[in-house]
């Protein structure tokens, strides 16, 4: 009996060192891919452990945020991550600087939270509010005390605009060579925008921010922009599959994806994308990806056309930044079974 409950001690340390040590950094919406992401971490135990919830503004605004996060979280039924809220706004990009670019440069596609009112949190659909806020501790304290207390031990998966993560690196820039890797859905390298027509949108909603995290001493930075995330789409029929699946989860899913973006029960022809789910697949198998490419990236940040676009770094400026592994093909069948099995287990 000693050996055995000495064996499974053993075995249950050796999958403990095994785990990813996480930061998990949203801008949340009702579900979409951020929830989507969360679902699939929180299923995978034995490979990450979230060690927080970070929020910052991007799809919409932190409280709403952070609100659409406890209630997913309240959905699993699981031990619950600590969540914090961080900026409140991006760096220096504004709700009137987004309405004068679509003025002057054309119609955005998207413009996330500068499309609402900030003071107002809503419930998710048929549901009451929370009533749970996040903790007092500003998440940005939170990611340079979780980075002092395990350097070199946590990936910072990036989900949303970097803005949490960039001022983290302007209080504190020793912490930079001592996160083990930053993964992060954003930029655009070889394809169009999809806030602007230059931009994608995490980049688009906070340039300054983006541009502090490119040109960092990061050890290790894995891009998933929307050149591999264009190649991975949801369809109605991929949708189906999840969505008449019911349990609280796929409830939500069906919810978002159906009514609201794409809106699949109005436009069923429509198109969706995994974007962040990528990201956090990529955590879990990163083997999915078949093609990527190395380079050393910046943001534009000079007002204009181009404001929020990825380009390539002039190492001058920036000598001591360290290149971004961009992913830019995958196995599109391998990771929607992993994204499908995780969303549709039962608790």
């Amino acid at each position: 009996m000693a050996r055995l409950l000495t064996l499974l001690l053993l075995v249950w340390a050796a999958m403990a060192a095994d785990r990813e040590t996480i930061i998990f950094d949203t801008d949340s919406g009702l579900f979409g891919d951020d929830g989507a992401s969360l679902v699939m971490l929180m299923r995978s135990p034995q490979r990450v452990n979230i060690a927080g919830i970070t929020v910052v503004p991007g799809n919409v605004w932190p409280e709403q945020g952070s609100e659409y996060m406890f209630h997913i979280l309240d959905l699993l039924k699981r031990p619950q991550p600590p969540l914090y809220a961080g900026a409140q706004t991006p760096l220096i990009h504004s709700a009137a600087m987004a309405h004068e670019y679509g003025r002057r440069w054309g119609a955005l596609e998207f413009a996330g939270a500068f499309d609402d009112d900030p003071s107002v949190v809503k419930p998710a659909p048929g549901a009451r509010l929370t009533g749970r806020k996040p903790l007092h501790e500003n998440a940005v304290d939170f990611i340079i005390s979780t980075i002092e207390r395990q350097p070199g031990e946590v990936t910072f998966l990036e989900l949303g605009p970097m803005t949490n993560l960039a001022l983290a690196l302007r209080m504190r820039p020793d912490i930079e060579t001592k996160i083990k890797r930053l993964v992060f859905m954003g930029g655009n390298v070889h394809v169009p925008g999809n806030a602007s027509s230059m931009a994608e949108f995490n980049f688009w909603f906070d340039p300054e921010a983006a541009q502090i995290v490119l040109r960092s001493r990061i050890p290790q930075k894995v891009m998933f922009g929307l050149d591999i995330c264009n190649t991975a789409p949801i369809k109605k029929t991929q949708f189906d599959r999840i969505a008449n699946t019911h349990t609280p989860i796929t409830d939500l899913y069906r919810e978002d994806l159906g009514n609201r973006y794409p809106g699949f029960f109005q436009h069923p022809s429509a198109t969706a994308y995994m974007w962040d789910s990528l990201a956090a697949a990529w955590l879990l198998d990163p083997g999915f990806v078949t093609k990527s490419e190395v380079g050393y990236l910046d943001v534009v940040t000079s007002w204009s056309k181009f404001y929020g676009s990825t380009v390539a770094l002039d190492r001058r400026v920036a000598p001591n930044a360290t290149p971004v592994n961009e992913m830019l093909a995958l196995d599109f069948d391998r990771v929607f079974a992993l994204y499908q099995d995780l969303l549709t287990r039962k608790e």
